[in-house]
């Protein structure tokens, strides 16, 4: 079973920076892709960051210049890096990883999410 755990999240004035992280645990033979998704009340969920094995980035053009998605293979472990933050950014945070979970299974997991809210 494959667990992730999400922490950073919390109230932040406009401006201001966060730093979320997406820690991975359980039966994985190897971590894909790690991405971070966001879904504000009354709206579908988006796409955020991706960043692959191999260190290739996809950044949402909203947050481009930003934030900066990052990972630590050794610990199974994302981090997005959040500066300038806005109050349109407010929302959910959710963690996405794509594993491997045997030499031949791929599996999609969601983190439980985690509030950002930016507000004076």
């Amino acid at each position: 079973q494959v667990q992730l755990v999400e922490s950073g999240g919390g109230l932040v004035q406009p401006g201001g920076s966060l730093r979320l992280s997406c820690a991975a645990s359980g039966s994985i033979f190897n971590i894909n892709a790690m991405g971070w998704y966001r879904q504000a009340p009354g709206k579908q969920r988006e796409l955020v960051a991706t960043i692959t094995s191999g260190g290739r980035l996809n950044y949402a053009d909203f947050v481009k210049g930003r934030f900066t998605i990052s990972r630590d293979n050794a610990k199974n472990t994302a981090y997005l890096q959040m500066n300038s933050l806005k109050p349109e950014d407010t929302a959910v945070y959710y963690c996405n990883i794509n594993a491997q979970i045997t030499t031949n299974i791929q599996r999609n997991y969601w983190g439980q999410g985690t509030q950002v809210t930016v507000s004076s």
